[in-house]
Protein backbone atom coordinates (compact mmCIF):
# COMPACT_ATOMS: atom_id res chain seq x y z
CA UNK A 1 0.00 0.00 0.00
CA UNK A 2 2.76 2.37 0.94
CA UNK A 3 4.44 1.69 -2.49
CA UNK A 4 1.86 2.11 -4.14
CA UNK A 5 1.74 5.68 -2.23
CA UNK A 6 4.59 6.44 -3.54
CA UNK A 7 4.65 6.00 -6.63
CA UNK A 8 1.43 8.06 -7.19
CA UNK A 9 3.21 10.56 -5.65
CA UNK A 10 6.31 10.65 -7.93
CA UNK A 11 4.17 10.20 -10.77
CA UNK A 12 1.99 13.72 -9.21
CA UNK A 13 5.52 15.24 -9.59
CA UNK A 14 6.51 14.00 -12.66
CA UNK A 15 3.39 15.07 -14.37
CA UNK A 16 3.50 18.89 -12.52
CA UNK A 17 6.91 19.14 -13.58
CA UNK A 18 6.11 18.34 -17.18
CA UNK A 19 3.05 20.85 -16.93
CA UNK A 20 5.97 23.60 -16.20
CA UNK A 21 6.30 25.39 -19.41
CA UNK A 22 8.60 28.26 -19.66
CA UNK A 23 9.24 30.02 -23.07
CA UNK A 24 11.74 33.43 -24.09
CA UNK A 25 9.62 35.97 -26.52
CA UNK A 26 11.39 38.46 -28.42
CA UNK A 27 10.88 41.57 -30.13
CA UNK A 28 13.35 44.69 -31.94
CA UNK A 29 11.01 47.15 -30.89
CA UNK A 30 11.68 50.01 -28.48
CA UNK A 31 10.58 49.20 -24.57
CA UNK A 32 8.06 51.67 -24.21
CA UNK A 33 6.59 50.70 -27.63
CA UNK A 34 3.01 49.73 -27.23
CA UNK A 35 3.70 46.21 -28.59
CA UNK A 36 6.35 45.24 -26.40
CA UNK A 37 3.95 47.05 -23.55
CA UNK A 38 1.06 44.78 -24.64
CA UNK A 39 3.60 41.44 -24.64
CA UNK A 40 4.09 42.02 -21.17
CA UNK A 41 0.84 42.46 -20.44
CA UNK A 42 0.59 38.97 -21.92
CA UNK A 43 3.58 37.50 -20.15
CA UNK A 44 1.27 38.63 -16.74
CA UNK A 45 -1.93 37.28 -18.07
CA UNK A 46 -0.36 33.94 -19.21
CA UNK A 47 1.11 33.47 -15.85
CA UNK A 48 -2.14 34.56 -13.65
CA UNK A 49 -4.57 32.17 -15.98
CA UNK A 50 -2.06 29.03 -16.39
CA UNK A 51 -1.28 29.32 -12.13
CA UNK A 52 1.97 29.87 -12.84
CA UNK A 53 2.21 26.61 -15.10
CA UNK A 54 3.10 28.35 -18.01
CA UNK A 55 5.49 31.67 -17.68
CA UNK A 56 7.58 33.82 -20.62
CA UNK A 57 10.66 35.65 -20.42
CA UNK A 58 9.89 39.11 -22.70
CA UNK A 59 13.06 40.63 -24.22
CA UNK A 60 12.20 43.72 -26.25
CA UNK A 61 13.97 46.42 -28.02
CA UNK A 62 16.95 44.18 -29.75
CA UNK A 63 18.30 42.22 -26.75
CA UNK A 64 18.39 38.84 -28.52
CA UNK A 65 19.02 40.36 -32.48
CA UNK A 66 17.44 42.31 -34.62
CA UNK A 67 14.14 41.64 -36.73
CA UNK A 68 16.06 39.18 -39.33
CA UNK A 69 17.73 37.10 -36.73
CA UNK A 70 14.48 37.15 -34.41
CA UNK A 71 12.78 35.22 -37.23
CA UNK A 72 15.68 32.67 -38.29
CA UNK A 73 15.79 31.62 -34.20
CA UNK A 74 12.60 31.26 -34.72
CA UNK A 75 12.15 29.40 -37.35
CA UNK A 76 15.11 27.15 -36.21
CA UNK A 77 13.41 26.35 -32.56
CA UNK A 78 16.20 28.35 -30.82
CA UNK A 79 13.46 30.58 -29.74
CA UNK A 80 9.72 29.91 -29.00
CA UNK A 81 7.82 32.67 -30.03
CA UNK A 82 8.58 36.69 -31.10
CA UNK A 83 6.78 39.64 -32.11
CA UNK A 84 8.13 41.42 -35.46
CA UNK A 85 7.17 43.82 -38.14
CA UNK A 86 5.17 42.12 -40.97
CA UNK A 87 7.49 42.69 -43.45
CA UNK A 88 10.57 40.68 -42.00
CA UNK A 89 8.23 37.86 -42.24
CA UNK A 90 7.41 38.33 -46.29
CA UNK A 91 10.58 36.81 -47.26
CA UNK A 92 9.34 33.35 -45.22
CA UNK A 93 6.00 33.70 -45.95
CA UNK A 94 5.30 35.59 -49.67
CA UNK A 95 1.82 35.44 -49.38
CA UNK A 96 2.05 38.44 -47.02
CA UNK A 97 2.68 40.77 -49.75
CA UNK A 98 -0.93 40.46 -50.46
CA UNK A 99 -1.82 42.68 -47.50
CA UNK A 100 1.50 44.85 -48.16
CA UNK A 101 0.55 46.67 -51.43
CA UNK A 102 0.77 50.27 -51.54
CA UNK A 103 -2.57 52.28 -50.65
CA UNK A 104 -4.24 49.68 -49.63
CA UNK A 105 -6.25 50.19 -46.79
CA UNK A 106 -7.88 53.42 -45.95
CA UNK A 107 -8.20 53.19 -42.72
CA UNK A 108 -7.60 50.64 -39.33
CA UNK A 109 -10.44 49.37 -38.60
CA UNK A 110 -10.54 48.40 -42.71
CA UNK A 111 -6.96 46.79 -42.73
CA UNK A 112 -8.25 44.43 -39.07
CA UNK A 113 -11.49 43.47 -40.82
CA UNK A 114 -9.29 41.81 -43.32
CA UNK A 115 -6.17 40.24 -41.38
CA UNK A 116 -9.43 38.85 -39.16
CA UNK A 117 -11.84 37.44 -42.15
CA UNK A 118 -10.90 34.72 -44.51
CA UNK A 119 -7.74 36.76 -45.41
CA UNK A 120 -6.41 35.78 -41.92
CA UNK A 121 -7.18 31.89 -42.02
CA UNK A 122 -5.91 32.09 -45.55
CA UNK A 123 -2.38 33.60 -44.16
CA UNK A 124 -2.39 31.09 -40.90
CA UNK A 125 -1.82 27.81 -42.92
CA UNK A 126 0.51 29.71 -45.08
CA UNK A 127 2.54 29.98 -42.05
CA UNK A 128 2.04 26.83 -40.48
CA UNK A 129 3.43 24.95 -43.92
CA UNK A 130 6.92 27.16 -43.06
CA UNK A 131 7.05 25.80 -39.70
CA UNK A 132 4.79 28.67 -37.57
CA UNK A 133 2.43 29.32 -35.80
CA UNK A 134 0.40 32.81 -36.12
CA UNK A 135 -1.25 34.32 -32.80
CA UNK A 136 -2.02 37.45 -34.32
CA UNK A 137 -1.79 40.79 -35.92
CA UNK A 138 -0.92 43.55 -33.75
CA UNK A 139 -1.04 47.28 -35.33
CA UNK A 140 2.59 48.58 -36.51
CA UNK A 141 0.37 51.60 -38.61
CA UNK A 142 1.00 53.65 -41.63
CA UNK A 143 4.10 54.36 -42.51
CA UNK A 144 5.17 58.13 -43.55
CA UNK A 145 8.67 59.07 -45.19
CA UNK A 146 11.31 61.16 -43.31
CA UNK A 147 14.74 62.06 -44.82
CA UNK A 148 17.41 64.69 -44.40
CA UNK A 149 17.73 66.85 -47.37
CA UNK A 150 14.44 68.24 -47.79
CA UNK A 151 10.67 67.98 -47.53
CA UNK A 152 8.62 65.96 -49.52
CA UNK A 153 5.97 67.57 -51.35
CA UNK A 154 5.67 65.68 -54.55
CA UNK A 155 6.77 62.89 -56.34
CA UNK A 156 9.64 64.69 -57.60
CA UNK A 157 11.30 65.15 -54.03
CA UNK A 158 11.20 61.35 -53.83
CA UNK A 159 13.68 61.08 -56.74
CA UNK A 160 16.90 60.00 -56.00
CA UNK A 161 16.51 59.79 -52.05
CA UNK A 162 18.43 56.81 -50.62
CA UNK A 163 15.33 55.60 -48.12
CA UNK A 164 15.93 52.74 -45.99
CA UNK A 165 13.04 50.01 -46.35
CA UNK A 166 12.01 47.29 -45.23
CA UNK A 167 13.05 43.71 -46.91
CA UNK A 168 9.91 43.36 -48.60
CA UNK A 169 9.70 43.33 -52.65
CA UNK A 170 6.51 45.52 -52.55
CA UNK A 171 7.76 48.22 -50.38
CA UNK A 172 11.09 48.25 -52.28
CA UNK A 173 9.13 47.73 -55.75
CA UNK A 174 6.96 50.86 -54.59
CA UNK A 175 9.47 53.18 -53.74
CA UNK A 176 11.72 52.36 -56.63
CA UNK A 177 8.38 52.61 -58.77
CA UNK A 178 8.40 56.30 -57.38
CA UNK A 179 12.22 57.24 -58.31
CA UNK A 180 13.57 56.53 -55.11
CA UNK A 181 16.68 54.59 -54.27
CA UNK A 182 15.67 52.01 -51.91
CA UNK A 183 17.65 50.11 -49.39
CA UNK A 184 16.84 46.81 -47.81
CA UNK A 185 18.20 47.41 -43.98
CA UNK A 186 17.86 45.79 -40.55
CA UNK A 187 16.01 48.03 -38.29
CA UNK A 188 19.09 47.16 -35.90
CA UNK A 189 21.09 49.12 -38.54
CA UNK A 190 18.77 52.11 -39.16
CA UNK A 191 19.61 54.80 -36.85
CA UNK A 192 23.66 54.75 -36.79
CA UNK A 193 23.07 55.01 -40.77
CA UNK A 194 20.92 57.61 -41.07
CA UNK A 195 23.77 59.33 -38.23
CA UNK A 196 26.23 58.37 -41.00
CA UNK A 197 24.16 60.07 -44.00
CA UNK A 198 24.51 55.98 -45.23
CA UNK A 199 20.99 56.33 -46.30
CA UNK A 200 19.01 60.12 -46.43
CA UNK A 201 15.94 58.85 -44.73
CA UNK A 202 13.67 55.75 -44.22
CA UNK A 203 9.91 55.14 -43.63
CA UNK A 204 8.15 54.06 -40.42
CA UNK A 205 4.88 54.85 -38.18
CA UNK A 206 4.75 57.67 -36.36
CA UNK A 207 4.77 55.83 -33.11
CA UNK A 208 8.59 54.01 -34.15
CA UNK A 209 9.65 57.36 -35.53
CA UNK A 210 9.17 58.82 -31.86
CA UNK A 211 10.00 55.67 -30.02
CA UNK A 212 13.57 55.39 -32.03
CA UNK A 213 14.16 58.59 -31.72
CA UNK A 214 14.79 59.20 -35.08
CA UNK A 215 14.00 62.90 -34.78
CA UNK A 216 17.55 63.03 -33.69
CA UNK A 217 18.80 62.14 -37.00
CA UNK A 218 16.22 63.21 -39.50
CA UNK A 219 14.68 66.61 -40.39
CA UNK A 220 12.05 66.36 -42.70
CA UNK A 221 8.78 64.34 -41.93
CA UNK A 222 5.89 63.44 -44.65
CA UNK A 223 2.07 61.85 -43.81
CA UNK A 224 2.71 59.64 -46.73
CA UNK A 225 0.73 56.92 -45.25
CA UNK A 226 1.54 55.16 -48.46
CA UNK A 227 1.63 51.44 -46.34
CA UNK A 228 -0.30 50.43 -43.87
CA UNK A 229 1.81 47.64 -41.95
CA UNK A 230 1.13 45.09 -39.15
CA UNK A 231 3.27 43.57 -36.49
CA UNK A 232 3.15 39.39 -35.74
CA UNK A 233 3.48 37.43 -33.20
CA UNK A 234 4.23 33.94 -34.47
CA UNK A 235 5.64 30.65 -32.55
CA UNK A 236 7.53 27.78 -33.88
CA UNK A 237 5.05 25.04 -34.89
CA UNK A 238 6.72 22.56 -33.46
CA UNK A 239 6.65 23.98 -29.88
CA UNK A 240 3.40 25.34 -29.77
CA UNK A 241 1.57 21.75 -31.24
CA UNK A 242 3.85 20.03 -28.48
CA UNK A 243 2.11 22.21 -25.71
CA UNK A 244 -0.50 20.18 -23.76
CA UNK A 245 -4.19 21.67 -25.10
CA UNK A 246 -4.84 23.67 -22.05
CA UNK A 247 -1.49 25.26 -22.32
CA UNK A 248 -2.17 26.32 -26.17
CA UNK A 249 -5.60 27.63 -25.14
CA UNK A 250 -4.29 29.94 -22.31
CA UNK A 251 -1.51 31.20 -24.68
CA UNK A 252 -3.87 31.84 -27.58
CA UNK A 253 -6.54 33.72 -24.83
CA UNK A 254 -3.51 35.44 -23.11
CA UNK A 255 -2.41 36.50 -26.64
CA UNK A 256 -6.02 37.89 -27.66
CA UNK A 257 -5.79 40.62 -24.96
CA UNK A 258 -2.77 41.74 -25.47
CA UNK A 259 -3.25 42.19 -29.00
CA UNK A 260 -7.02 43.68 -28.36
CA UNK A 261 -4.81 46.23 -26.12
CA UNK A 262 -2.25 47.17 -28.37
CA UNK A 263 -4.76 47.59 -31.35
CA UNK A 264 -7.13 50.58 -28.61
CA UNK A 265 -3.85 51.96 -27.92
CA UNK A 266 -1.82 52.29 -31.09
CA UNK A 267 -4.49 55.24 -32.34
CA UNK A 268 -3.66 57.46 -29.29
CA UNK A 269 -0.04 56.38 -29.66
CA UNK A 270 -0.10 57.62 -33.08
CA UNK A 271 -1.31 61.14 -32.12
CA UNK A 272 1.08 61.92 -29.11
CA UNK A 273 3.85 60.57 -31.36
CA UNK A 274 3.04 63.21 -33.76
CA UNK A 275 2.96 66.06 -31.34
CA UNK A 276 6.47 64.83 -29.66
CA UNK A 277 8.51 64.49 -33.07
CA UNK A 278 7.09 68.07 -33.72
CA UNK A 279 8.24 69.15 -30.44
CA UNK A 280 11.49 67.39 -30.88
CA UNK A 281 12.00 69.60 -34.00
CA UNK A 282 11.21 67.69 -36.77
CA UNK A 283 9.65 69.78 -39.83
CA UNK A 284 6.11 68.46 -40.53
CA UNK A 285 4.74 68.23 -44.50
CA UNK A 286 1.20 67.84 -44.86
CA UNK A 287 0.19 65.70 -47.72
CA UNK A 288 -1.84 67.01 -50.53
CA UNK A 289 -4.21 64.77 -52.36
CA UNK A 290 -2.63 65.43 -55.21
CA UNK A 291 0.66 64.10 -53.82
CA UNK A 292 -0.96 61.50 -52.44
CA UNK A 293 -2.74 60.54 -56.19
CA UNK A 294 0.58 61.20 -57.85
CA UNK A 295 2.31 58.67 -55.30
CA UNK A 296 -0.89 55.89 -55.94
CA UNK A 297 -0.64 56.00 -59.41
CA UNK A 298 2.99 55.88 -59.98
CA UNK A 299 3.00 52.69 -57.07
CA UNK A 300 -0.29 51.12 -59.72
CA UNK A 301 2.02 48.92 -61.15
CA UNK A 302 3.61 46.92 -58.13
CA UNK A 303 0.26 44.58 -57.48
CA UNK A 304 0.93 43.22 -60.75
CA UNK A 305 4.35 42.19 -59.93
CA UNK A 306 2.92 41.02 -56.38
CA UNK A 307 -0.04 38.35 -58.54
CA UNK A 308 3.51 36.72 -60.26
CA UNK A 309 4.96 36.72 -57.15
CA UNK A 310 2.53 35.48 -54.98
CA UNK A 311 -0.42 33.97 -57.51
CA UNK A 312 -3.12 36.26 -58.98
CA UNK A 313 -5.94 34.67 -57.32
CA UNK A 314 -4.54 35.14 -53.83
CA UNK A 315 -4.02 38.37 -54.54
CA UNK A 316 -7.35 39.02 -56.07
CA UNK A 317 -9.12 37.31 -53.01
CA UNK A 318 -7.23 39.77 -50.74
CA UNK A 319 -8.27 42.75 -53.10
CA UNK A 320 -12.08 41.74 -52.65
CA UNK A 321 -12.13 41.41 -49.51
CA UNK A 322 -10.69 44.91 -48.87
CA UNK A 323 -13.51 46.01 -51.23
CA UNK A 324 -16.47 44.49 -48.97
Amino acid sequence: MRRAVLVAILLGASFAAQAQTKWRLAGNFATEHSSSVAMNQFRDELAKASGGQFTVDVFPAMQLGGAAENVQNVRAGTLQMIWVGMAFLSRTVPELEAISLPFQFDSREQAFRVVDGPVGKLLDAKFADKGLTDLGFMELGARHVTNSKRPIKSVEDLKGLKIRMQPNETHLATFRALGANPVAMDIKELYSALQQGVVDGQENPFSVINASRYFEVQKFVSNTAHFFDFINVIANRKAFDALPPAQQKVLRDSMAKAVAWQRSRAAAEESESIAEIKKRGMTYEEVSPQFREQMRKGSAGVVEDVKKRVGADFVDRVIAETKK
